[in-house]
């Protein structure tokens, strides 16, 4: 999924940002795609080991090519900031899991209405009557694509809802605590983090295990699997396209101006569920289109008026 990221624009090219930020999201919303191939066979806190341990090579290639150091400048802020979004994608993966795409993502897309709500509330931040009505637009949109049954309510949609949540709140830790950090060290904090995480609930389920369904759905219940061969590539996929999805981030955020090249993470929420519809033959229903519409164009109007 998406990362966070402060850099110093190098250079004006807004044509060429939103070219590399549409490549960045049609890597994510290919390889987040992967997630419920691997949830068939290991287990959440498994695979969260698994994409640390192939991805640290690639984080220490970056920094060798000068992209940013990994050790950071302020532990504390971006131990904060890594175990927020560690808990974020926790919560998202598990939903990609147990849910079709466009549902998850359409949960983790709160996160923007999360930030206004989170900033107004908690931060005294002031907006106007337009932010207020992308707040609703948003929330209409996110109803509209989990279509939440009132009278047989499950609460397994509400997982991506906390994903988004714990997304808004490592994104306002990333702008009020992170200044002047490398995304370098902040992606391998992140990735830390999820490692712990890992090691922790396979410790967890080793000393109390817990039923464990068949495929997908036994992803969070779900211990240690050994042999993992047929997998493995997978994860790898995973890794090696988070880091470069990440790495097409960065660059379109260095290349063009924040609020413009913010809208174009929105693309994701057409390649991401596209993509599972032509692959893994998830359908969507036009009510769901017409929610992951409403949801773009509230994100892509918070982003341009919080320039």
């Amino acid at each position: 999924m998406k990362q966070m990221v402060i850099s110093t624009p190098a250079a004006n090219s807004p044509a060429i940002a939103a070219n590399v930020m549409l490549a960045a999201m049609a890597v994510i919303g290919v390889i987040d795609n992967v997630v419920p191939l691997l949830a068939e066979v290991v287990g959440l806190w498994q695979f969260y080991l698994m994409r640390t341990v192939l991805s640290i090579p690639l984080i220490y290639g970056l920094a060798a090519i000068g992209l940013g150091q990994v050790a950071p400048r302020k532990w504390g802020a971006v131990v904060l900031r890594s175990l927020l979004v560690a808990l974020s994608m926790m919560f998202y993966f598990s939903a990609l899991a147990l849910m079709p795409y466009a549902e998850a993502l359409a949960g983790l897309f709160t996160s923007p209405i999360f930030i206004v709500l989170i900033s107004v509330l908690f931060m005294g931040m002031r907006i106007g009557k337009i932010r207020i009505l992308a707040v609703l637009l948003g929330f209409a949109g996110v109803l509209f694509v989990l279509q939440p049954d009132l009278k047989n309510f499950d609460w397994l949609i509400l997982l991506p809802v906390a994903g988004g949540f714990f997304y808004a709140l490592g994104a306002i830790a990333t702008r009020s605590l992170c200044e002047g950090e490398s995304t370098v060290s902040m992606l391998f904090g992140m990735l830390l983090a999820q490692a712990v995480m890992g090691a922790v609930g396979l410790g967890v389920l080793e000393l109390w295990p817990l039923p464990v369904a068949e495929g997908a759905d036994g992803f969070v219940t779900r211990g240690w699997v050994w042999p993992v061969w047929e997998i493995t590539h997978w994860v790898l996929v995973q890794a090696v396209g988070s880091v470069l999805g990440v790495f097409l981030i960065i660059k379109a955020y260095q290349l063009g101006e924040a609020s413009l090249v913010a809208v174009f993470e929105y693309s994701v929420m057409i390649v991401g569920p596209a993509f599972a519809w032509a692959v893994l033959g998830q359908q969507i229903g036009l009510w769901q289109m017409f929610g992951i519409a409403l949801i773009i164009l509230a994100g892509a109007t918070i982003a341009v008026r919080s320039r």
